[in-house]
């Protein structure tokens, strides 16, 4: 994981997610397609940086949260505004589609 995606666990994911625009990947190291998506994601951080923060959560290591959040399938997107769920994204999608959603949010 790059310096550009923040890890999460259960006592950091609500100070992560208070301020401005968090894109949380809800994964699991054994999960194929968020190993598909997680390049996407790094070139995301990247690109918007200074716009919007990405995170990670593993959700083996921290089943509550993402039963919180509804998280059935893996990878989920969240992303979060300002601390409020405002959308979610399931599957591994290619980068222009997910650059689209989380853009209108900025």
């Amino acid at each position: 994981m790059s310096d550009l995606i923040q890890p999460l666990t259960d006592k950091t994911f609500s100070a992560a997610v208070a301020h401005g625009i968090t894109v949380v990947d809800f994964w699991a190291p054994w999960c194929a397609p968020c190993r598909e998506i997680a390049p996407v994601t790094e070139a995301l951080a990247a690109e918007l940086k200074g716009k919007a923060v990405f995170a990670k959560l593993n959700v083996d290591d921290f089943t509550p949260l993402s039963e919180q959040y509804e998280v059935l399938s893996m990878p989920t997107l969240v992303i979060f505004k300002d601390g409020e769920p405002i959308d979610n994204i399931i599957g591994s999608l290619p980068i222009d589609q997910l650059r689209t959603r989380i853009q209108q949010y900025l």
